[in-house]
């Protein structure tokens, strides 16, 4: 029974750990902009979330299970949908990092991050009226 009642919440969870992942992973190109070679990643959100909440448990960490929020459970899923940006412009030093590019990205990602927060909050204020019986 319990298992119905936080199953919306595992999902925005995990949703909401690899929104965080994406902020860190857009972070570290912005951060890199000028380095010297250094090859821009991003994270593919939607197979990610369909990896975190399929029920498969990740080749990296073969005790993580979907609904693992663990920190080696994150990475090593994470790992899996790592994606290397495409330069669309060349650069004489080989930075593929497009700042307009990262900025879009940083600013999506964080809306849908707020975005994800709300919906937890909102599932929690449910569940919390139901329980007291106020619903």
């Amino acid at each position: 029974m319990i298992n119905r009642l936080t199953d919306g919440m595992n999902f925005d969870a995990q949703a909401l750990v690899l929104r965080a992942e994406r902020q860190r992973l857009i972070a570290s190109n912005i951060a890199n902009a000028d380095t010297p070679g250094y090859v821009a990643r991003d994270l593919d959100f939607a197979e990610a979330l369909r990896d975190a909440t399929s029920g498969i448990a990740s080749a990296g960490a073969a005790q993580a299970k979907a609904g693992d929020l663990s920190a080696q459970a994150t990475a090593a899923r994470v790992e899996r949908h790592l994606v290397y940006a495409m330069p669309s412009q060349t650069n004489l030093d080989r930075n593929t990092v497009d700042m307009d590019r990262e900025r879009a990205a940083f600013a999506e990602n964080t809306i849908k991050y707020q975005s994800t927060l709300q919906f937890i909050s909102g599932h929690a204020k449910m569940m919390l009226e139901i329980i007291k019986g106020t619903r």
